[in-house]
């Protein structure tokens, strides 16, 4: 007869516990897996599909109640740490879309609205179109896995314990938010910089003829030239996308590497 008394019975279910809360924090923050038209129950059953063969390649978690007041530390500290790697990884879709609204505006395209998948709001259409590419790069590069395979990580870096996300790992998370707009300019940048040139030939044009009527002549010709620029700009915005995934994947191991 097997005797099993409270106490292993609470470490058996912290054992699955915390490290479900870690990853499913993370799943909820990242992209793809936390996209508007993805279910939360299905969420949760990803998570959980993650936690319980990983479980027991992990190191040993404490020895603590879960209703206890360390218990509920170390439940917080799950939860920011999952939800610091989902938002470092976001942050690099997010600065997809921004590039997308910087060239949307430089082109004309900025009143044309259309709902984002990923977030359930409005965004201009050219930088929503830059998420579906991105997300199917994401895909295609096995972003998915990577993003498993650094959760996994994770836990041996910063085991399961009531220290987590210190001052030093928060400030470097937040400087990390300037990656939103650095990424949106490399993004949008070779575009704009050749909307800049056609402005600048408008510029030209206007006081060379002052009787022609740019509202009339500009919009059009900005906006096919935009299209052409985007068009040719697919193969610079999958490699600007890339480096973006690498920096991002290489800062999520950092934050969660051992100090």
């Amino acid at each position: 007869m097997i005797n099993v008394d409270i106490s292993q019975l609470q470490h058996w279910i912290g054992a699955l516990f915390w490290p479900f809360v870690r990853i499913g924090a993370c799943l909820m923050v990242a992209p793809v897996f936390g996209a508007s038209y993805v279910p939360r129950r299905l969420r949760i059953v990803f998570a959980a599909a993650i936690t319980i063969p990983l479980a027991p390649l992990l190191p040993a978690v404490p020895d603590v109640a879960l209703l206890s007041a360390d218990g509920v530390v170390i439940t917080i500290q799950q939860v920011l740490i999952g939800a610091a790697l989902g938002f470092a990884l976001q942050l690099v879709f997010d600065a997809l879309t921004l590039g997308g609204q910087l060239l949307a505006n430089g082109m004309g395209l900025g009143f044309a609205f259309n709902q984002d998948p990923l977030r359930g709001v409005t965004t201009p259409a050219l930088g929503q179109l830059y998420t579906v590419l991105g997300t199917l790069v994401f895909l295609a590069l096995d972003g998915h896995i990577a993003l498993i395979n650094t959760l996994a990580d994770s836990f041996h870096g910063l085991p399961v314990g009531a220290n987590g996300i210190d001052a030093l790992r928060a400030r470097a998370l937040a400087d990390w938010g300037g990656m939103l707009f650095l990424g949106g300019l490399r993004v949008a940048l070779p575009g704009m910089t050749a909307l800049l040139v056609i402005n600048l030939a408008f510029g030209v044009m206007s006081r060379a003829a002052p009787a022609l009527n740019l509202f009339a002549v500009g919009l059009p010709v900005t906006l096919l030239f935009g299209l052409a620029i985007v068009t040719f700009s697919m193969p610079t915005l999958g490699s600007a996308f890339t480096a973006l995934l690498t920096d991002a994947f290489d800062f999520m191991r950092a934050l969660s590497a051992p100090q």
